[in-house]
């Protein structure tokens, strides 16, 4: 098939373009590199591959007739929300607005990659797709959770009133090689001052939980759910939980640092508890994450080891 990739260029869309190419598609990936790195597309020289470098809440056309469409596109880390406030809400918006346009016009269907944090500092737990969520629509993470429940908003109105064929991800966190090492998520940042021999900085208590998924294991179930024959959202992500205090001494432990833990203040809005109910995403797609914490954080740390530099 013929595959658009937005966010080609970030760390998961560079998987997932990756993945596609191995699978035997042409590969057409868009990038503008607000937040995405050149570095990450660098072994993708495959004559299946094409890049653009291009901003998605720009309108253009492409030469190719595509079957489907993967919509990456956005910043994906608090610090970007910070300094990038409305090129994330745009990305929600414009861009995936262009690019529901352009599904519909190629007939082709459409994947959006939404986002955990549709549901806010969440009053249920685990999470289940039926819930709506509990998110402050003027805090300061709200640029990026607003965009994306926008954005599903947007895709399922696309899917009702245009017959665009849609599917609907919502992403839990996700880990793994090709991250930045400044992007500010926990994993990078712990890793990081892990290896440079630094405390590694606990927000709050330390008892706020996260689910990790690594990003192999992703990219299985984005496929997944565009070649299914159900719309979603469905939940992609690991159960597997952990407080920041168990990531952070297990981080400690792996990489032999002796710098310790320090503690800041809990930022705003930040959720108190975050892990995916897959019952949903088990049933209909035949998907779980197969990749245990431990392997997948000890690829990570390697990745990040040999980078560092």
């Amino acid at each position: 098939m013929n595959i658009l990739v937005t966010g080609a260029g970030g760390f998961l869309g560079s998987h997932l373009s990756e993945k596609l190419l191995k699978m035997g598609h042409r590969v057409v990936g868009v990038d503008n590199f607000i937040t995405g790195n050149p570095n990450n597309l660098k072994h993708l020289e495959h004559p299946n591959f094409k890049f653009i470098q291009h901003d998605v809440c720009d309108q253009r056309e492409f030469a190719e007739k595509f079957d489907q469409i993967y919509f990456l596109a956005s910043p994906a880390s608090p610090i970007d929300y910070v300094q990038f406030p409305l090129e994330t809400i745009y990305v929600g918006s414009y861009g995936c607005r262009n690019y529901l346009e352009l599904a519909q016009q190629h007939n082709a269907r459409f994947l959006l990659t939404s986002t955990s944090e549709v549901y806010g500092d969440p009053q249920i737990h685990p999470q289940t797709e039926d819930y709506w969520g509990n998110v402050n629509p003027i805090g300061p993470r709200s640029v990026y959770d607003e965009a994306k429940r926008y954005a599903e908003a947007l895709t399922m109105a696309f899917h009702r009133s245009c017959g665009v064929d849609v599917r609907i991800a919502r992403i839990f966190n996700t880990y793994g090689p090709r991250m930045r090492h400044n992007d500010g998520r926990v994993i990078p940042a712990f890793i990081t001052q892990a290896l440079q021999g630094k405390a590694l900085t606990v927000f709050g208590t330390g008892h706020q939980t996260r689910s990790f998924c690594y990003c192999l294991d992703l990219v299985d179930g984005l496929i997944a759910l565009m070649n299914g024959d159900k719309t979603g959202p469905y939940n992609l992500g690991n159960p597997h939980e952990l407080t920041m205090l168990q990531l952070a001494e297990e981080i400690n432990q792996i990489t032999g640092n002796t710098g310790g833990i320090t503690y800041k203040e809990l930022p705003k809005d930040d959720p108190t508890r975050r892990r995916p109910d897959l019952t949903n995403t088990t049933r209909d797609l035949g998907w779980r994450p197969t990749i245990k914490f431990a392997d997948g954080i000890d690829r990570t740390i390697k990745w990040f080891a040999e980078t560092l530099e």
